[in-house]
């Protein structure tokens, strides 16, 4: 074939197929609306009539007999009808595929399960499928966290409301008694008095601490810390108060253990640890607070009780804001995980731990619970 003879079907094959295509366009362009089917069927259509026509132009320009282009007719139809079968089976398998997509898109609104079949048209809608499975479940497990935070908060306003009723009320009975001038004992209502506000101030403390840790302002100011020290002040600071119960306060593990902390912040989460234990053991109990160093170079601080263990299925709550057991830890006691009134101390504990980098779990022990603190050397290296 001459290169003129080359060009002239090239172009006569060009022109029908940019012919037939823009009228495909267009049909496609008024069918934008309608099945998906439809549209896979007219772009299958278009491609045969493309072929047929411009084979159809050059034989004519080539004088192919009329039997061969009645040949080449039948093998076009037949090829034709086929493609089209094809294309129809194609385009439900699409639309099949599409109305699994919009109803997934519709329950992952609604916050519902979303589960992919196991077969789709191409590999690209499986994996496609699979992400919005995930999505979904991604989506639910953040409603449901959302959904338990938001308890939490109304829990820690109710209890605060409450809690803040007592102090509040004994405080004005005695401001009157003692403005009256019926207070037997001027001395110790004063004492009172004083007592009720340090416990007021307490819980603005642990409201104010909880604040900035969920608003992440929490900033630490890095130190050498030696943990033996630090533990033994807290130990010391509390020793009274467990004193009073008749509880064993001690220390046990290694004392040369260094990281770097914040002193302040670390100390008051080992002391709310110690102090949550110390308001559910039973009295003639002991309280262990160790330190170890871990397989992996983190140091472990860990509070050991005897106060009764936590029912299993609240020990992935014991460190939301506000979360109290729905049993007691003790005969006697309240509900666990909380060192005030509001249950603000766990939570606070963790969140001083998630500032260094560090975890804090929970786990039952014979007749008590064991909370470890898990800090790395580094918390910010």
């Amino acid at each position: 074939m001459s290169a003129e003879m080359f060009a002239t079907v090239v172009g006569i094959a060009l022109g029908c197929a940019l012919v037939v295509g823009a009228l495909a366009l267009l049909t496609l362009r008024l069918l934008s609306r309608g099945s998906l089917v439809i549209q896979v069927v007219i772009v299958a259509f278009a491609t045969i009539v493309s072929v047929v026509s411009g084979t159809s132009a050059v034989a004519s320009l080539m004088y192919i007999s009329a039997h061969d282009l009645n040949m080449f007719y039948t093998v076009a139809v037949v090829a034709g009808i086929v493609s089209l079968v094809m294309a129809a089976v194609l385009g439900r398998s699409l639309a099949r595929d599409n109305q699994y997509f919009r109803a997934a898109a519709a329950s992952i609104g609604r916050g519902e399960a979303v589960t992919s079949p196991e077969r789709h048209t191409s590999t690209e809608f499986a994996s496609l499928a699979g992400e919005l499975a995930e999505t979904a479940d991604r989506l639910t497990e953040s409603r449901k966290r959302e959904e338990r935070m938001e308890a939490s908060r109304r829990e820690i306003v109710a209890w605060i409301s409450h809690d803040l009723r007592t102090p509040l009320a004994g405080i004005r009975a005695m401001a009157e008694a003692l403005e009256d001038g019926m207070a037997p004992d001027p001395q110790r209502y004063y004492v009172q008095i004083r007592g009720q506000v340090d416990r007021l101030s307490g819980m603005v403390d642990d409201l104010f601490e909880l604040s900035k840790i969920h608003a992440g302002t929490l900033q630490l100011h890095l130190e050498r810390v030696a943990l033996y020290d630090l533990i033994s002040d807290t130990i010391a600071d509390l020793a009274p108060v467990a004193l009073a119960k008749s509880l064993h306060l001690r220390f046990e593990g290694e004392r040369g253990l260094t990281l770097q902390a914040d002193a302040r912040e670390l100390a008051r989460a080992v002391g709310n640890l110690v102090m949550n234990a110390i308001q559910h053991s039973p009295a003639g109990s002991a309280i262990v607070v160790s330190v170890t160093a871990h397989v992996d170079g983190r140091a472990v601080i860990s509070v050991v009780d005897a106060a009764g263990g936590i029912p299993e299925r609240d020990l992935g709550r014991v460190f939301e804001a506000g979360w109290r057991a729905s049993e007691p830890r003790t005969a006697s006691g309240a509900g666990a995980g909380h060192s005030s009134g509001a249950g603000l101390g766990l939570a606070i504990v963790e969140g001083i731990v998630r500032a260094h980098a560090g975890q804090v779990t929970v786990t039952n022990v014979g007749n008590g619970c064991r909370f470890e603190l898990l800090l790395p050397q580094h918390p910010l290296g």
